[in-house]
């Protein structure tokens, strides 16, 4: 019986507190994937360091190293190779993905974002979100596509916004959602569980 477990890999350029969390989750025994490749396009990213500690084999690649967008993705798809990646997670990575990278994983590359999309995509989401008065808003995790934040929907989270909200304490909240959808899909994923269908994604039982 093949036992293997899916391998991620893990892009992020800050923190990484989606890492740590999906990263946890892997740990649990019947866990069908595990983290195998942590990268990052800054090289002081506290995410990095986080993965050394938890023995994740890590990789920073700097995007001004490299002629182009496009040589630049080639490396990463030589890194993904190398450690055999079934999924690519981005996790605060602050790089807008381009076709020759989605056109080599197809459906294997996935996002979250700290909005309710298709309102508030790109930068600030959650400033905008409170800008625009909105009652509620949340967090998404999608594929990813050529657009911004545009890829089909696989799993939404609500949280609602309170009068006395600030920036950080709304992203706060927001974060704790992300922590749990994240993973969610992820294994959802490697249960093949979900399918694509237009711009949005089925969850089959």
């Amino acid at each position: 019986m093949n036992t293997r477990k899916g391998k991620i890999a893990v892009l992020l350029s800050g923190r990484g507190s989606n890492f740590e969390a999906i990263y946890k989750n892997s740990t649990s025994a019947d866990s069908p994937y595990e983290i195998a490749l942590v990268v990052s396009d800054k090289r002081k990213a506290k995410g990095l360091t986080t993965a050394d500690e938890f023995g994740i084999p890590t990789n920073f690649v700097r995007p001004r190293d490299f002629s182009s967008k496009t040589a630049y993705e080639k490396k990463l798809i030589e890194l993904f190779e190398k450690f055999k990646i079934d999924l690519i997670c981005l996790a605060g990575f602050m790089r807008i993905i381009s076709p020759t990278l989605i056109n080599k994983y197809p459906a294997r590359i996935i996002n979250i974002h700290p909005s309710l999309l298709p309102l508030f995509p790109g930068l600030e989401a959650q400033r905008q979100a409170l800008e625009a008065g909105a009652e509620v808003s949340g967090c998404t995790v999608h594929f990813v596509d050529e657009g911004v934040d545009s890829g089909p929907i696989i799993m939404q989270a609500r949280v609602r916004i309170e009068k006395d909200d600030s920036e950080e304490s709304l992203s706060t909240r927001i974060l704790s959602e992300e922590h749990r959808i994240y993973s969610e899909v992820i294994r959802l994923f490697f249960q093949n569980k979900l399918k694509i269908e237009g711009r949005r994604v089925k969850i089959l039982t």
